[in-house]
C-alpha cells in the first residue's frame, strides 16, 4: 500500500533561509522530497546554494537559489518576490539562518552582539513579515523557526547566541497567536548535538558529549521534524518547541 503522505507537500512552496549547508541543506532536501518547491537562501555561499538546487533538480524536484542577507528588509522582500515570480505562491517559511560564534562574555563587542541577534531575530521577524501576505493569500501555511539546545540549557562563551536562540522561542509563541487567524502555524525546532561542520570544516561538537540514544544527531533528524510540522498532520500543533537532541535535554 502506498503512503498517502509520501508527497504531502506537493504543490506547496517553501523558503528555507541559511539553506546552503548542514541543517538548512537537509531541511531543503527533505521538503523537496515531500513535493515542495524550495527557495534555497544563502547570504554569500552562491556555489553551495546552487549545488543544493542542482541536487533537488536531479531528483526531479523544483528549487531556486537566491542570495539575500536576512537582516536587510529590501533583500528579504526581493527574495519573497522572486519566490512568487518563480513558483506562484508561498506556503512554508523555515527561519534557519544563524551564526554560531563563541567568545568570552567580556570579549563580545556591541557590534558582535547586535550582529548575532540581528541574523537570528531580525531575520526571522523580517522573513515572517514579508512572507505573511503571500501565505495568507495561499490560505495559510507553516512557519518553523530553528532554535538551539543552549537557548534552554545555557553554556559558556555564547551569551550572544544563547540570547538570540532563547528569543526565537518567544517570537515563535507570539507569532502563533498573531498568525493563527491567518491559518498559519508557528513552531520552533531546537536541535542539539547534531553532527555538522562549521565554517572552515571544523566539527560543531566534540565526541565527549553523550546522548541517551548513544549517538550524535544528523541534519536529517532535524529535517524530518521540520517536514512533519510543515505537513497536513501537524495543523493542530502551534506555538511549540520540539527538541531534537537524542535525549540530552528533556524539557
Amino acid at each position: 500500500m502506498s503512503d498517502p503522505y509520501a508527497s504531502e507537500l506537493q504543490d506547496r512552496v517553501a523558503i528555507v533561509t541559511g539553506a546552503s549547508r548542514n541543517i538548512g541543506r537537509a531541511i531543503a532536501l527533505e521538503l523537496a522530497a515531500a513535493g515542495a518547491a524550495v527557495m534555497i537562501n544563502a547570504r554569500t555561499a552562491k556555489a553551495e546554494a546552487e549545488a543544493v538546487t542542482a541536487e533537488i533538480g536531479a531528483k526531479g524536484g523544483k528549487a531556486m537559489a537566491f542570495l539575500a542577507d536576512v537582516t536587510d528588509p529590501k533583500a528579504v522582500a526581493a527574495m519573497v518576490e522572486a519566490t512568487l515570480a518563480r513558483f506562484g505562491r508561498l506556503d512554508i517559511l523555515v527561519n534557519n539562518a544563524a551564526v554560531r560564534k563563541e567568545a568570552a562574555f567580556d570579549q563580545i563587542s556591541l557590534d558582535e552582539w547586535r550582529q548575532i541577534l540581528s541574523i537570528v531575530l531580525d531575520g526571522a521577524f523580517l522573513c515572517a513579515q514579508a512572507g505573511l501576505p503571500a501565505m495568507t493569500r495561499a490560505g495559510g501555511g507553516a512557519i518553523v523557526n530553528i532554535g538551539g539546545l543552549t537557548g534552554h540549557t545555557g553554556a559558556r562563551s555564547r551569551a550572544h547566541v544563547i540570547t538570540a536562540k532563547a528569543g526565537i522561542v518567544g517570537l515563535t509563541r507570539a507569532l502563533a497567536f498573531d498568525l493563527a487567524p491567518h491559518n498559519i502555524t508557528v513552531n520552533c525546532v531546537s536541535p542539539g548535538l547534531i553532527d555538522t561542520k562549521r565554517a572552515g570544516g571544523a566539527p560543531a561538537h566534540h565526541a565527549d558529549h553523550k546522548t541517551v540514544v548513544g549517538r550524535l544527531g544528523q541534519p536529517a533528524d532535524v529535517a524530518a521534524t521540520v517536514r512533519m510540522l510543515c505537513g497536513p498532520r501537524a495543523r493542530y500543533i502551534t506555538g511549540q518547541t520540539i527538541h531534537v537532541n537524542g535525549g540530552v535535554f528533556m524539557g
